[in-house]
Protein backbone atom coordinates (compact mmCIF):
# COMPACT_ATOMS: atom_id res chain seq x y z
CA UNK A 1 0.00 0.00 0.00
CA UNK A 2 1.35 3.21 -1.10
CA UNK A 3 1.47 5.94 1.66
CA UNK A 4 2.64 9.47 2.37
CA UNK A 5 2.32 11.61 5.10
CA UNK A 6 3.75 15.07 6.42
CA UNK A 7 5.43 15.29 9.75
CA UNK A 8 4.56 18.71 11.53
CA UNK A 9 6.08 20.10 14.02
CA UNK A 10 9.69 18.45 13.25
CA UNK A 11 11.48 22.22 14.44
CA UNK A 12 10.35 25.43 14.85
CA UNK A 13 9.98 26.05 11.27
CA UNK A 14 8.68 22.77 9.91
CA UNK A 15 6.61 22.92 6.97
CA UNK A 16 2.90 21.92 6.61
CA UNK A 17 0.34 20.82 4.11
CA UNK A 18 -1.13 24.20 3.19
CA UNK A 19 -4.11 25.74 5.06
CA UNK A 20 -5.10 28.23 3.04
CA UNK A 21 -8.08 30.58 2.92
CA UNK A 22 -9.95 30.79 -0.75
CA UNK A 23 -12.62 33.80 0.33
CA UNK A 24 -10.92 35.70 -3.32
CA UNK A 25 -12.45 32.49 -4.98
CA UNK A 26 -15.76 32.51 -6.65
CA UNK A 27 -16.90 35.34 -4.35
CA UNK A 28 -20.83 35.31 -3.66
CA UNK A 29 -22.39 37.12 -6.46
CA UNK A 30 -23.90 40.43 -5.82
CA UNK A 31 -27.17 41.12 -6.55
CA UNK A 32 -28.79 43.94 -8.26
CA UNK A 33 -32.65 43.43 -6.75
CA UNK A 34 -34.14 44.79 -3.91
CA UNK A 35 -32.83 43.23 -0.89
CA UNK A 36 -33.03 40.22 0.91
CA UNK A 37 -35.84 38.21 -1.27
CA UNK A 38 -33.72 37.84 -4.51
CA UNK A 39 -32.51 34.93 -5.41
CA UNK A 40 -29.04 34.20 -3.85
CA UNK A 41 -26.13 31.42 -4.98
CA UNK A 42 -23.26 31.20 -2.72
CA UNK A 43 -20.27 29.07 -3.35
CA UNK A 44 -18.89 27.55 -0.09
CA UNK A 45 -15.31 28.25 0.88
CA UNK A 46 -13.25 26.65 3.00
CA UNK A 47 -9.71 26.26 4.74
CA UNK A 48 -7.94 23.21 4.24
CA UNK A 49 -5.30 21.42 3.64
CA UNK A 50 -4.95 20.12 0.33
CA UNK A 51 -4.10 16.84 -1.59
CA UNK A 52 -4.79 15.72 -4.66
CA UNK A 53 -4.61 11.66 -5.30
CA UNK A 54 -3.92 9.98 -8.60
CA UNK A 55 -4.92 5.92 -8.61
CA UNK A 56 -2.88 5.75 -12.26
CA UNK A 57 -3.88 2.97 -15.12
CA UNK A 58 -0.88 1.42 -14.25
CA UNK A 59 -1.88 0.53 -10.48
CA UNK A 60 0.81 3.68 -9.61
CA UNK A 61 -0.40 6.20 -7.23
CA UNK A 62 0.38 9.69 -7.99
CA UNK A 63 0.36 12.81 -4.84
CA UNK A 64 0.15 16.68 -5.33
CA UNK A 65 0.53 17.68 -1.81
CA UNK A 66 0.50 21.55 -0.86
CA UNK A 67 2.93 23.08 1.60
CA UNK A 68 2.41 26.21 3.41
CA UNK A 69 5.21 27.37 5.56
CA UNK A 70 6.29 30.52 7.81
CA UNK A 71 9.23 31.71 9.07
CA UNK A 72 13.07 31.71 8.23
CA UNK A 73 14.57 29.98 4.78
CA UNK A 74 16.75 28.50 6.69
CA UNK A 75 14.30 26.63 9.21
CA UNK A 76 12.40 24.93 6.59
CA UNK A 77 12.11 21.35 6.65
CA UNK A 78 9.67 19.17 5.46
CA UNK A 79 9.65 15.12 6.24
CA UNK A 80 7.13 12.54 4.36
CA UNK A 81 7.38 8.90 5.49
CA UNK A 82 7.15 7.02 1.12
CA UNK A 83 7.18 3.92 0.66
CA UNK A 84 10.39 3.49 -1.98
CA UNK A 85 12.02 5.95 -4.05
CA UNK A 86 9.10 8.00 -5.40
CA UNK A 87 9.62 10.72 -8.40
CA UNK A 88 9.76 14.07 -6.86
CA UNK A 89 8.52 16.69 -9.17
CA UNK A 90 6.60 20.30 -8.57
CA UNK A 91 3.44 21.67 -9.01
CA UNK A 92 1.63 24.93 -8.59
CA UNK A 93 -0.70 26.67 -5.78
CA UNK A 94 -2.61 27.88 -8.77
CA UNK A 95 -3.69 24.66 -9.90
CA UNK A 96 -5.00 23.78 -6.12
CA UNK A 97 -6.71 27.56 -6.12
CA UNK A 98 -8.63 27.15 -9.41
CA UNK A 99 -9.42 23.14 -8.61
CA UNK A 100 -11.02 24.05 -5.28
CA UNK A 101 -13.05 27.59 -6.80
CA UNK A 102 -14.36 25.52 -9.44
CA UNK A 103 -15.52 21.72 -6.95
CA UNK A 104 -16.76 24.17 -4.06
CA UNK A 105 -19.97 23.05 -2.76
CA UNK A 106 -22.37 25.55 -4.60
CA UNK A 107 -26.24 26.45 -2.99
CA UNK A 108 -28.56 28.41 -4.66
CA UNK A 109 -31.63 29.63 -2.91
CA UNK A 110 -34.58 30.33 -5.65
CA UNK A 111 -37.40 32.63 -4.12
CA UNK A 112 -40.97 33.28 -5.15
CA UNK A 113 -44.02 34.61 -3.56
CA UNK A 114 -47.48 33.82 -2.25
CA UNK A 115 -50.07 36.17 -2.29
CA UNK A 116 -49.37 40.46 -1.59
CA UNK A 117 -47.25 41.59 0.95
CA UNK A 118 -47.95 45.36 1.92
CA UNK A 119 -46.03 47.62 -0.45
CA UNK A 120 -45.21 50.55 2.12
CA UNK A 121 -41.72 49.25 2.42
CA UNK A 122 -39.22 48.55 0.19
CA UNK A 123 -35.57 48.86 1.96
CA UNK A 124 -34.88 45.25 2.64
CA UNK A 125 -31.06 43.82 3.58
CA UNK A 126 -30.19 41.35 1.99
CA UNK A 127 -27.97 40.42 4.69
CA UNK A 128 -25.52 38.50 2.52
CA UNK A 129 -21.91 39.06 2.02
CA UNK A 130 -20.71 41.45 -0.87
CA UNK A 131 -18.59 40.48 -3.80
CA UNK A 132 -7.75 33.96 1.59
CA UNK A 133 21.26 28.33 8.46
CA UNK A 134 21.53 24.89 6.36
CA UNK A 135 24.60 23.65 4.40
CA UNK A 136 25.65 25.18 1.02
CA UNK A 137 26.74 22.28 -0.05
CA UNK A 138 24.51 20.74 -3.07
CA UNK A 139 23.90 16.85 -2.82
CA UNK A 140 24.05 15.51 0.50
CA UNK A 141 26.87 13.57 1.95
CA UNK A 142 27.23 9.70 2.16
CA UNK A 143 26.28 8.66 5.55
CA UNK A 144 28.99 7.70 7.89
CA UNK A 145 27.15 4.73 9.53
CA UNK A 146 25.30 1.59 8.47
CA UNK A 147 21.73 2.70 9.76
CA UNK A 148 21.05 4.98 7.28
CA UNK A 149 21.51 4.93 3.44
CA UNK A 150 20.73 7.82 0.27
CA UNK A 151 18.11 6.49 -1.70
CA UNK A 152 17.95 9.40 -3.85
CA UNK A 153 18.94 13.18 -3.70
CA UNK A 154 18.56 16.11 -6.28
CA UNK A 155 16.93 19.38 -6.50
CA UNK A 156 13.54 20.25 -8.27
CA UNK A 157 11.87 23.54 -8.28
CA UNK A 158 13.33 26.05 -5.09
CA UNK A 159 13.86 22.27 -3.31
CA UNK A 160 16.93 20.08 -2.49
CA UNK A 161 15.49 16.18 -1.20
CA UNK A 162 16.93 13.38 -0.03
CA UNK A 163 15.26 9.87 0.60
CA UNK A 164 17.20 8.14 3.10
CA UNK A 165 16.39 4.19 4.23
CA UNK A 166 17.18 3.38 7.55
CA UNK A 167 17.66 0.24 9.24
CA UNK A 168 14.73 -0.74 11.00
CA UNK A 169 16.46 -3.56 13.14
CA UNK A 170 18.62 -0.58 14.28
CA UNK A 171 17.77 0.68 17.88
CA UNK A 172 16.37 3.73 16.80
CA UNK A 173 16.10 4.25 13.44
CA UNK A 174 14.42 7.20 13.41
CA UNK A 175 16.71 8.85 15.80
CA UNK A 176 19.75 7.81 13.48
CA UNK A 177 17.59 9.40 10.19
CA UNK A 178 17.21 12.85 12.11
CA UNK A 179 20.77 12.82 13.11
CA UNK A 180 21.73 12.16 9.59
CA UNK A 181 19.55 15.00 8.68
CA UNK A 182 21.11 17.62 10.96
CA UNK A 183 24.23 16.45 9.87
CA UNK A 184 23.51 17.35 6.59
CA UNK A 185 22.24 20.74 6.97
CA UNK A 186 18.41 19.74 7.11
CA UNK A 187 17.17 21.96 10.50
CA UNK A 188 15.15 18.95 12.51
CA UNK A 189 15.02 17.98 15.49
CA UNK A 190 13.62 14.66 17.55
CA UNK A 191 9.90 16.98 18.21
CA UNK A 192 7.58 14.61 16.27
CA UNK A 193 10.07 11.59 15.86
CA UNK A 194 7.24 8.93 17.86
CA UNK A 195 5.06 10.09 15.13
CA UNK A 196 7.34 9.03 12.57
CA UNK A 197 8.87 5.70 14.27
CA UNK A 198 6.16 3.41 13.23
CA UNK A 199 6.40 4.07 9.19
CA UNK A 200 10.38 3.64 9.15
CA UNK A 201 10.14 1.11 11.55
CA UNK A 202 7.72 -1.02 9.28
CA UNK A 203 10.69 -1.03 6.09
CA UNK A 204 9.22 2.93 4.41
CA UNK A 205 11.54 5.50 3.88
CA UNK A 206 11.66 8.62 4.98
CA UNK A 207 11.58 11.99 1.91
CA UNK A 208 12.95 15.44 3.34
CA UNK A 209 13.00 18.76 1.83
CA UNK A 210 14.90 22.13 2.47
CA UNK A 211 14.90 25.36 0.24
CA UNK A 212 17.76 25.57 -2.44
CA UNK A 213 20.11 28.32 -1.23
CA UNK A 214 19.04 31.73 -2.68
CA UNK A 215 16.03 30.74 -2.28
CA UNK A 216 12.90 32.36 0.53
CA UNK A 217 9.91 30.87 2.25
CA UNK A 218 7.81 32.86 -0.72
CA UNK A 219 9.31 30.26 -3.42
CA UNK A 220 7.76 27.19 -1.46
CA UNK A 221 5.40 25.44 -3.87
CA UNK A 222 3.23 22.85 -3.99
CA UNK A 223 4.81 18.89 -4.72
CA UNK A 224 3.84 15.86 -6.91
CA UNK A 225 5.28 12.81 -6.11
CA UNK A 226 4.96 9.52 -7.91
CA UNK A 227 4.96 6.20 -5.72
CA UNK A 228 4.69 2.79 -6.66
CA UNK A 229 1.76 0.67 -6.93
CA UNK A 230 -1.10 0.82 -4.13
CA UNK A 231 -4.12 3.14 -3.32
CA UNK A 232 -4.39 6.37 -1.97
CA UNK A 233 -3.85 6.81 1.96
CA UNK A 234 -2.47 9.64 4.07
CA UNK A 235 -0.41 8.61 7.08
CA UNK A 236 -2.49 11.12 9.29
CA UNK A 237 -1.01 9.78 12.79
CA UNK A 238 2.54 12.67 12.32
CA UNK A 239 0.37 15.42 11.80
CA UNK A 240 -1.01 14.77 14.71
CA UNK A 241 1.95 16.50 16.12
CA UNK A 242 1.55 20.26 15.77
CA UNK A 243 -2.47 19.95 14.12
CA UNK A 244 -4.57 22.89 15.09
CA UNK A 245 -8.33 21.77 16.44
CA UNK A 246 -10.68 20.80 13.67
CA UNK A 247 -8.27 20.98 10.96
CA UNK A 248 -9.69 21.10 7.72
CA UNK A 249 -8.27 18.27 5.39
CA UNK A 250 -9.60 18.54 1.77
CA UNK A 251 -8.57 15.51 -1.10
CA UNK A 252 -9.32 15.04 -4.53
CA UNK A 253 -9.38 10.91 -5.63
CA UNK A 254 -8.79 10.61 -9.67
CA UNK A 255 -9.50 7.26 -10.97
CA UNK A 256 -11.48 5.21 -12.84
CA UNK A 257 -14.65 5.51 -10.63
CA UNK A 258 -16.24 7.30 -7.57
CA UNK A 259 -13.81 7.19 -4.34
CA UNK A 260 -15.13 6.68 -0.93
CA UNK A 261 -12.57 6.22 2.28
CA UNK A 262 -13.17 2.86 2.86
CA UNK A 263 -11.71 2.60 6.76
CA UNK A 264 -13.53 6.28 7.72
CA UNK A 265 -17.35 6.93 7.50
CA UNK A 266 -19.44 8.34 4.49
CA UNK A 267 -21.32 11.14 5.77
CA UNK A 268 -24.10 12.79 4.76
CA UNK A 269 -24.97 16.17 6.52
CA UNK A 270 -28.04 17.50 7.36
CA UNK A 271 -29.23 20.11 5.20
CA UNK A 272 -31.88 21.89 7.57
CA UNK A 273 -29.21 22.52 9.75
CA UNK A 274 -26.93 24.34 6.83
CA UNK A 275 -27.95 28.48 6.91
CA UNK A 276 -29.84 28.44 3.48
CA UNK A 277 -29.79 32.03 4.12
CA UNK A 278 -26.22 32.89 3.73
CA UNK A 279 -24.19 28.90 3.69
CA UNK A 280 -20.34 30.71 4.25
CA UNK A 281 -21.66 31.58 7.82
CA UNK A 282 -22.22 27.90 9.03
CA UNK A 283 -20.91 25.28 6.33
CA UNK A 284 -17.90 24.46 7.95
CA UNK A 285 -19.65 24.72 11.42
CA UNK A 286 -21.85 22.05 10.11
CA UNK A 287 -18.63 19.88 8.71
CA UNK A 288 -17.10 20.14 11.92
CA UNK A 289 -20.20 18.91 14.53
CA UNK A 290 -20.57 15.78 11.14
CA UNK A 291 -16.94 14.88 11.93
CA UNK A 292 -16.92 15.46 15.41
CA UNK A 293 -20.22 13.09 15.56
CA UNK A 294 -17.96 10.35 13.43
CA UNK A 295 -14.67 10.69 16.26
CA UNK A 296 -12.77 12.81 13.82
CA UNK A 297 -12.88 9.80 11.43
CA UNK A 298 -15.82 10.39 8.23
CA UNK A 299 -15.20 12.50 5.15
CA UNK A 300 -18.06 14.30 3.41
CA UNK A 301 -18.63 13.87 -0.47
CA UNK A 302 -18.55 17.37 -1.69
CA UNK A 303 -18.63 16.16 -5.57
CA UNK A 304 -18.31 13.13 -7.57
CA UNK A 305 -18.39 13.27 -11.47
CA UNK A 306 -16.23 13.50 -14.77
CA UNK A 307 -12.69 14.58 -14.26
CA UNK A 308 -12.19 16.08 -17.78
CA UNK A 309 -13.90 19.44 -17.11
CA UNK A 310 -11.93 20.40 -14.20
CA UNK A 311 -8.48 19.97 -16.68
CA UNK A 312 -9.52 23.13 -18.55
CA UNK A 313 -10.05 24.57 -14.62
CA UNK A 314 -6.81 23.89 -13.60
CA UNK A 315 -4.52 25.33 -17.05
CA UNK A 316 -7.15 26.67 -19.57
CA UNK A 317 -7.20 25.93 -23.07
CA UNK A 318 -6.46 30.00 -24.02
CA UNK A 319 -3.80 29.81 -21.61
CA UNK A 320 -2.06 27.10 -23.16
CA UNK A 321 -3.00 28.08 -27.50
CA UNK A 322 -1.05 31.07 -26.18
CA UNK A 323 1.73 29.42 -24.78
CA UNK A 324 2.03 27.39 -27.66
CA UNK A 325 2.03 30.50 -30.13
CA UNK A 326 4.24 32.53 -27.83
CA UNK A 327 7.02 29.44 -28.04
CA UNK A 328 6.83 28.87 -31.66
CA UNK A 329 7.17 32.79 -32.41
CA UNK A 330 11.00 33.99 -33.45
CA UNK A 331 11.65 37.16 -30.70
CA UNK A 332 14.51 38.66 -31.70
CA UNK A 333 14.47 42.32 -31.47
CA UNK A 334 11.35 41.97 -29.93
CA UNK A 335 12.08 41.22 -26.50
CA UNK A 336 10.02 44.12 -24.98
CA UNK A 337 7.34 42.16 -26.47
CA UNK A 338 7.85 39.03 -25.16
CA UNK A 339 8.22 40.26 -21.86
CA UNK A 340 5.11 42.22 -21.65
CA UNK A 341 2.80 39.52 -23.16
CA UNK A 342 4.32 36.59 -21.27
CA UNK A 343 4.51 38.13 -17.90
CA UNK A 344 1.45 39.98 -18.01
CA UNK A 345 -0.09 36.21 -19.12
CA UNK A 346 1.25 34.28 -16.31
CA UNK A 347 2.95 36.75 -13.80
CA UNK A 348 0.40 35.41 -11.34
CA UNK A 349 1.44 31.90 -11.26
CA UNK A 350 4.03 29.63 -9.18
CA UNK A 351 7.85 30.23 -10.44
CA UNK A 352 7.67 33.36 -12.73
CA UNK A 353 9.18 35.81 -10.25
CA UNK A 354 11.71 32.76 -10.33
CA UNK A 355 12.12 32.78 -14.05
CA UNK A 356 12.45 36.72 -13.81
CA UNK A 357 14.89 36.64 -11.14
CA UNK A 358 17.41 33.58 -13.07
CA UNK A 359 16.98 35.49 -16.59
CA UNK A 360 15.71 39.28 -16.85
CA UNK A 361 17.66 42.13 -15.95
CA UNK A 362 16.21 44.97 -13.74
CA UNK A 363 16.18 48.34 -14.71
CA UNK A 364 17.99 50.47 -12.88
CA UNK A 365 15.76 51.56 -9.26
CA UNK A 366 13.28 48.99 -9.89
CA UNK A 367 12.17 46.08 -7.59
CA UNK A 368 11.41 42.48 -8.83
CA UNK A 369 7.77 43.43 -7.01
CA UNK A 370 7.67 46.48 -9.57
CA UNK A 371 8.27 44.68 -12.15
CA UNK A 372 6.08 41.60 -11.48
CA UNK A 373 3.19 43.96 -10.99
CA UNK A 374 3.60 46.53 -14.25
CA UNK A 375 6.03 44.87 -16.47
CA UNK A 376 5.04 47.02 -19.06
CA UNK A 377 6.10 50.13 -17.42
CA UNK A 378 9.66 49.15 -18.07
CA UNK A 379 10.02 46.97 -20.62
CA UNK A 380 7.47 48.15 -23.55
CA UNK A 381 6.47 46.62 -26.84
CA UNK A 382 8.70 49.27 -28.62
CA UNK A 383 11.66 47.80 -26.87
CA UNK A 384 13.93 46.02 -29.46
CA UNK A 385 17.91 45.13 -27.85
CA UNK A 386 17.29 44.55 -24.04
CA UNK A 387 21.10 44.39 -22.62
CA UNK A 388 21.16 41.11 -21.10
CA UNK A 389 18.07 39.37 -21.62
CA UNK A 390 17.93 36.22 -23.97
CA UNK A 391 14.57 35.42 -25.00
CA UNK A 392 15.42 31.54 -25.78
CA UNK A 393 16.61 31.04 -22.04
CA UNK A 394 13.65 33.19 -20.91
CA UNK A 395 11.20 30.80 -22.86
CA UNK A 396 12.99 27.71 -21.09
CA UNK A 397 12.70 28.81 -17.87
CA UNK A 398 9.19 29.66 -18.31
CA UNK A 399 8.33 26.16 -19.34
CA UNK A 400 10.43 24.08 -16.74
CA UNK A 401 8.88 26.65 -14.15
CA UNK A 402 5.94 28.05 -14.80
CA UNK A 403 4.06 26.15 -17.49
CA UNK A 404 5.10 22.63 -16.90
CA UNK A 405 4.28 22.02 -13.24
CA UNK A 406 0.48 23.42 -13.95
CA UNK A 407 0.15 20.74 -16.90
CA UNK A 408 1.44 17.97 -15.12
CA UNK A 409 -1.59 18.67 -12.86
CA UNK A 410 -3.93 19.21 -15.92
CA UNK A 411 -2.85 15.96 -17.09
CA UNK A 412 -3.93 14.11 -14.20
CA UNK A 413 -7.25 15.39 -14.39
CA UNK A 414 -7.15 14.31 -18.61
CA UNK A 415 -5.69 11.14 -17.74
CA UNK A 416 -8.71 9.91 -15.48
CA UNK A 417 -12.54 9.28 -16.05
CA UNK A 418 -13.74 10.43 -12.83
CA UNK A 419 -12.81 12.48 -9.24
CA UNK A 420 -14.29 12.31 -6.18
CA UNK A 421 -13.81 15.83 -3.86
CA UNK A 422 -13.51 14.91 -0.26
CA UNK A 423 -13.82 17.21 2.97
CA UNK A 424 -13.51 16.63 6.44
CA UNK A 425 -12.02 18.45 9.58
CA UNK A 426 -10.15 16.85 12.43
CA UNK A 427 -7.96 17.13 15.74
CA UNK A 428 -5.04 15.62 17.31
CA UNK A 429 -6.63 13.24 19.39
CA UNK A 430 -8.83 11.90 16.51
CA UNK A 431 -5.53 11.41 14.42
CA UNK A 432 -5.23 7.70 15.16
CA UNK A 433 -6.17 5.79 11.94
CA UNK A 434 -5.05 6.47 8.40
CA UNK A 435 -7.59 7.31 5.82
CA UNK A 436 -7.24 4.91 3.07
CA UNK A 437 -9.16 5.71 0.04
CA UNK A 438 -10.37 3.18 -2.87
CA UNK A 439 -13.51 3.02 -5.30
CA UNK A 440 -16.85 1.79 -5.84
CA UNK A 441 -18.41 1.67 -9.31
CA UNK A 442 -21.78 1.08 -8.31
CA UNK A 443 -22.29 4.70 -6.24
CA UNK A 444 -23.79 7.58 -8.32
CA UNK A 445 -22.09 10.90 -9.34
CA UNK A 446 -22.98 13.86 -6.73
CA UNK A 447 -23.22 17.06 -7.53
CA UNK A 448 -21.55 20.04 -6.07
CA UNK A 449 -24.51 22.22 -6.95
CA UNK A 450 -27.59 22.50 -4.40
CA UNK A 451 -30.81 23.73 -5.29
CA UNK A 452 -33.33 24.92 -2.21
CA UNK A 453 -36.82 27.09 -2.90
CA UNK A 454 -37.92 29.40 -0.46
CA UNK A 455 -41.69 30.74 -0.69
CA UNK A 456 -42.53 34.07 0.74
CA UNK A 457 -46.06 34.11 2.41
CA UNK A 458 -47.47 37.12 1.78
CA UNK A 459 -50.52 39.25 2.80
CA UNK A 460 -51.84 42.67 2.45
CA UNK A 461 -51.21 42.80 6.51
CA UNK A 462 -47.49 42.18 6.88
CA UNK A 463 -44.53 44.21 5.06
CA UNK A 464 -42.33 41.58 3.11
CA UNK A 465 -39.60 41.77 5.31
CA UNK A 466 -41.76 40.78 8.18
CA UNK A 467 -43.45 37.83 6.12
CA UNK A 468 -42.97 34.28 6.84
CA UNK A 469 -41.17 31.71 4.43
CA UNK A 470 -40.21 28.47 3.96
CA UNK A 471 -37.55 26.54 2.46
CA UNK A 472 -38.19 23.69 0.47
CA UNK A 473 -34.70 21.80 0.12
CA UNK A 474 -34.17 18.97 -2.28
CA UNK A 475 -33.98 16.15 -0.30
CA UNK A 476 -37.63 16.95 0.63
CA UNK A 477 -37.17 18.52 3.81
CA UNK A 478 -39.45 21.96 4.75
CA UNK A 479 -37.84 24.58 7.16
CA UNK A 480 -40.39 27.43 8.36
CA UNK A 481 -39.14 30.78 9.30
CA UNK A 482 -38.90 34.61 9.20
CA UNK A 483 -36.70 37.93 8.75
CA UNK A 484 -33.56 37.09 7.90
CA UNK A 485 -32.19 34.39 10.40
CA UNK A 486 -32.12 30.69 10.14
CA UNK A 487 -34.01 29.05 12.96
CA UNK A 488 -31.24 26.27 13.56
CA UNK A 489 -27.81 27.19 14.74
CA UNK A 490 -25.24 24.39 15.26
CA UNK A 491 -25.67 21.98 18.95
CA UNK A 492 -29.13 22.51 18.88
CA UNK A 493 -31.14 19.67 20.28
CA UNK A 494 -32.61 17.62 17.88
CA UNK A 495 -30.56 18.81 15.15
CA UNK A 496 -27.71 16.44 14.59
CA UNK A 497 -25.31 17.91 11.77
CA UNK A 498 -25.06 13.75 10.06
CA UNK A 499 -28.36 12.67 8.83
CA UNK A 500 -26.70 9.67 7.71
CA UNK A 501 -23.77 7.81 8.44
CA UNK A 502 -22.75 5.08 6.38
CA UNK A 503 -19.46 2.56 6.03
CA UNK A 504 -18.87 2.13 2.18
CA UNK A 505 -16.87 -0.33 0.78
CA UNK A 506 -15.88 -1.28 -3.16
CA UNK A 507 -19.44 -2.30 -3.84
CA UNK A 508 -22.65 -1.27 -2.81
CA UNK A 509 -24.23 1.46 -1.24
CA UNK A 510 -23.14 0.70 1.82
CA UNK A 511 -24.34 -0.05 5.47
CA UNK A 512 -25.70 2.48 6.88
CA UNK A 513 -24.21 2.85 10.66
CA UNK A 514 -26.72 5.93 11.93
CA UNK A 515 -29.76 7.36 10.61
CA UNK A 516 -30.97 10.53 12.06
CA UNK A 517 -34.05 11.24 9.45
CA UNK A 518 -36.75 10.84 11.61
CA UNK A 519 -34.90 12.71 14.55
CA UNK A 520 -34.33 15.60 12.15
CA UNK A 521 -37.94 15.42 10.96
CA UNK A 522 -39.95 15.54 14.31
CA UNK A 523 -37.57 18.80 15.26
CA UNK A 524 -38.65 20.26 12.01
CA UNK A 525 -42.06 19.27 12.30
CA UNK A 526 -42.18 20.78 15.91
CA UNK A 527 -40.46 24.27 15.03
CA UNK A 528 -42.44 24.38 11.86
CA UNK A 529 -45.84 24.29 13.89
CA UNK A 530 -44.88 27.37 15.97
CA UNK A 531 -43.67 30.00 12.90
CA UNK A 532 -46.79 32.13 12.30
CA UNK A 533 -48.97 32.40 9.23
CA UNK A 534 -50.41 35.06 7.30
CA UNK A 535 -54.06 35.56 9.03
CA UNK A 536 -53.20 33.38 12.18
CA UNK A 537 -53.08 34.93 15.66
CA UNK A 538 -51.94 31.32 17.71
CA UNK A 539 -49.26 30.55 16.12
CA UNK A 540 -50.13 27.05 15.50
CA UNK A 541 -50.47 25.03 12.27
CA UNK A 542 -54.09 26.45 10.95
CA UNK A 543 -55.63 29.52 12.67
CA UNK A 544 -58.96 28.44 13.25
CA UNK A 545 -61.37 30.63 14.52
CA UNK A 546 -64.44 29.86 17.04
CA UNK A 547 -67.57 28.32 15.16
CA UNK A 548 -69.99 30.77 16.33
CA UNK A 549 -67.61 33.45 14.71
CA UNK A 550 -67.04 31.43 11.47
CA UNK A 551 -70.53 30.60 10.78
CA UNK A 552 -71.78 34.43 11.44
CA UNK A 553 -68.75 35.37 9.01
CA UNK A 554 -70.28 32.66 6.39
CA UNK A 555 -74.08 34.17 7.19
CA UNK A 556 -72.97 37.46 6.08
CA UNK A 557 -71.09 36.33 3.08
CA UNK A 558 -74.44 34.45 2.02
CA UNK A 559 -76.40 37.44 2.85
CA UNK A 560 -74.23 40.07 0.74
CA UNK A 561 -74.49 37.67 -2.40
CA UNK A 562 -78.69 37.34 -1.94
CA UNK A 563 -78.12 41.34 -1.22
CA UNK A 564 -76.50 41.72 -4.63
CA UNK A 565 -78.37 39.17 -6.49
CA UNK A 566 -81.77 41.31 -5.11
CA UNK A 567 -80.84 44.65 -6.02
CA UNK A 568 -80.11 43.15 -9.64
CA UNK A 569 -82.97 41.70 -10.08
CA UNK A 570 -84.98 44.72 -8.89
CA UNK A 571 -82.94 46.40 -11.31
CA UNK A 572 -84.11 44.65 -14.46
CA UNK A 573 -87.92 44.51 -13.55
CA UNK A 574 -87.32 48.48 -13.26
CA UNK A 575 -86.18 48.51 -16.68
Amino acid sequence: MTHWTVARGMCAGVAVIAALTLGMFAPPRAQACGGFFCNSSQPVNQAAERIIFSQNPDGTVTAVIQIQYSGPSENFAWMLPVAGNPEVQVSSNAAFDRLQGASNPFYQLNTRFEGTCRSDDFTFSTGAPRGGAFSDAGAPAAPEDGDVMVVDSGSVGPYDYVVLSVDPSSPDATTAAIEWLQANGFDVNEFGADRLRPYLMSGMNLLTFRLSKGNDAGSIRPVMINFGSGVPSIPIRPTAVAANDDMGVMVWVLGAHRAVPVNYMSLEINEALLNWLQPNLNYNDVIIRAANEAGGQGFVTEQAGPALPFADTILQSYERDFWSMTRSQTWTNREGELLSQTVGSFGQLDGMRDVITETVPLPAGVTLDQLVSCVGCYYDYSDTDIAGFEPGAFLAAVATNVIEPMERTRQLFEAHPYVTRFYTTMSADEMTKDPVFDFNPDLADYSNQHMADRIIECSPSIRQADAPWRVEIGNGMVVRGTGTTWPFTVGDDGMPANQIVRRVGTTGTGEIVTDNTSGILATLEAHNASVPRPGRTDGGLCSIAPAASTEATAFGVVLGALGIAFAMRRRRRRS
